[in-house]
């Protein structure tokens, strides 16, 4: 029997992908496949598939902090992460329940815009994650837009990144900043980009050719908080995250008429593969 002492738990803020690709589906499996326990505090509902969105409801910001209250003062967590937080409300409540609670080794994935550029929160909610949340993450995982709004830059090379990811800690007080390549062009589409306040780091991982990529940042970011409940330092959790990101990216899933999801538990699928004896 496992020492159910020794089982690190994460605890995942994000909002509900009814297609499993994205959210907190994502990051469920993710943890699971760290064999780290997963916990989660529900944002907001979609109804999605592999072509699109079609709805989306928010959660009661009081419902939101609930959840993380009844998680963190009975389980405890080791590491959190945050995905789509939806609105300034919920922003805000989330942030005081981080404070309340002294969660530690917390990633904030800031999605607010696409890695296409579509905006999907709102100023004022962008306003309240800078100033609220942001400044109490480890780490902050920007994509090339997002890092353009929260740097005030603009990011065409790897110099932009570089800067970006410097201006990113000043501005935030201190937390880790990961500048993510997906949304570059050309050979920087790969290419992430780190900065601790002492150390600047090009990681650089083979780009899958796959047009089923739905939830790599949602997995991405997952990855890096298991890693982190796991023990690992956070450039260390980065790295590791990266490459069971782009394993699952070479087993990816094509499912439905759209853009399917990475294949989170790709061992699992391998050995389905496999003949049998």
């Amino acid at each position: 029997m496992t020492d159910q002492a020794q089982i690190p738990v994460a605890l995942t803020i994000a909002g509900s992908d009814s297609g499993g690709g994205a959210g907190i589906q994502a990051d469920l499996q993710t943890f699971a496949f760290h064999c780290v326990h997963g916990t989660s505090a529900l944002t907001c509902v979609t109804a999605q598939n592999t072509v699109g969105v079609t709805r989306v409801d928010a959660l009661p910001a009081v419902a939101v902090a609930a959840q993380i209250e009844a998680v963190v003062s009975d389980i405890g967590v080791q590491a959190a992460k945050t995905g789509m937080l939806l609105n300034q409300e919920i922003i805000a409540a989330v942030a005081q329940q981080v404070t309340q609670w002294g969660i530690r080794s917390l990633v904030v994935d800031p999605v607010m815009v696409s890695r296409t550029g579509a905006q999907l929160i709102d100023d004022g909610a962008i306003a309240t994650l800078r100033t609220d949340l942001i400044p109490q993450a480890t780490l902050v995982t920007p994509n090339r837009y997002e890092a353009q709004i929260l740097s005030g830059l603009t990011l065409e090379t790897l110099s932009d990144m570089q800067a970006a990811a410097e201006m990113i800690w000043q501005k935030s007080g201190g937390p880790a900043v990961l500048v993510k390549g997906g949304g570059m062009p050309g050979a920087l589409r790969g290419i992430d980009v780190w900065f601790d306040g002492q150390q600047m780091e090009t990681l650089t991982t083979e780009c899958v050719d796959t047009p089923h990529t739905h939830g790599t940042g949602c997995t991405l970011s997952a990855a890096i908080a298991a890693n982190l409940a796991l023990g690992k330092t956070p450039l260390e959790a980065v790295r590791d995250a990266k490459t069971y990101v782009t394993t699952a990216l070479h087993h990816a899933l094509a499912l439905g008429r759209g853009q399917g999801p990475v294949g989170h538990f790709f061992p699992l699928l391998r050995s389905a593969s496999s003949p049998k004896g």
